[in-house]
């Protein structure tokens, strides 16, 4: 053990050490805008520095046990690295080189489903959580989907879909009703071919039973022909009783009534009588009114 320290501090090993130092190049810093790179193979270098970031820091976010605070900072260190990456992909496509941000992975739930990340701003993604940050209070209803409201149907998209289909105008189009239908055509014809053939033959037995009772039936018409014309004789006596009670209780009118011409007479009297009242002064009337009792005129 001793020999090997004596190995490490003697003169050659040291000048070694000394020269390796020299030669290497100081230690280079990430440029804090992407816009002052001016070489594409630097910024490509500076955006997969990011990426390493990117990835240590989304391992540790994982672990649930660092705390809430914590796991808060991971999740915004880890969004500014990703805004930062965004300006280095802008960067390249400025100076010629792929489009990283066309294949970027997409965001997902706690079930894994792709969700949209909300960015009001409008530029550049979103704000994401990662790891266990999604499990943290009031940020797990972010990613509950609310429950599905049925939305109730209205009377237009209920018949938007009615066609002429819905109302059978299109069932013989595929033969396959004329075919079923034709089979029960057949059936109800044969049914009604024989009560047809049932009730002719009801009729003939009635036929042949009439033939045989015809010279009853003879005697039985005259029976019946003079008790019709009791029949009708009573009714004929009723009926001329009926239209004399109906003479006697006729209105008489004991009082002569006026024809056409007196009613039209009184008419006019009466209107003419209306226009005096209503332009000629009551001294006027009253010289008239004694004029016609002179004259004995009673109009």
């Amino acid at each position: 053990m001793a020999r090997n320290e004596e190995k490490a501090q003697s003169m050659l090993n040291r000048f070694i050490a000394l020269k390796a130092e020299e030669k290497k190049k100081p230690k280079e810093r990430r440029p804090f805008l992407a816009s002052e790179c001016r070489d594409l193979a630097e910024a490509d270098k500076w955006r997969q520095q990011i990426m390493r970031e990117i990835g240590r820091k989304v391992a540790e976010i994982q672990n649930e046990g660092l705390g809430e605070h914590r796991l808060r900072d991971l999740n915004d260190e880890i969004n500014k690295l990703i805004r930062e990456k965004s300006h280095w992909e802008r960067r390249i496509i400025e100076l010629g080189g792929p489009n990283y941000a066309k294949h970027a992975p997409k965001m997902t739930d706690l079930e894994g489903n792709i969700v949209d990340v909300p960015n009001p701003s409008g530029r550049g993604p979103g704000y994401r959580y990662f790891g266990a940050a999604k499990k943290l209070p009031g940020v797990r209803e972010l990613f509950e989907k609310p429950p599905e409201l049925r939305k109730r149907r209205t009377r237009y998209d209920i018949y938007k879909r009615i066609d002429a289909s819905y109302y059978g105008y299109r069932d013989e189009e595929d033969g396959v009703l004329a075919r079923v239908e034709g089979l029960a055509e057949a059936k109800m014809r044969a049914e009604a071919e024989e009560e047809w053939r049932r009730v002719e033959e009801i009729r003939r037995e009635a036929r042949r039973g009439a033939k045989e009772v015809v010279s009853v039936g003879a005697a039985a018409r005259e029976v019946l022909f003079e008790e019709e014309e009791d029949v009708v004789e009573e009714e004929r006596r009723e009926r001329e009783e009926k239209e004399r009670k109906d003479k006697e209780r006729e209105f008489v009118v004991h009082v002569p009534l006026p024809d056409e011409k007196e009613i039209e007479r009184m008419v006019v009297e009466r209107k003419k009588m209306e226009l005096l009242s209503k332009y000629a002064s009551e001294g006027l009337l009253e010289e008239q009114s004694e004029a016609k009792d002179m004259l004995n005129i009673h109009r």
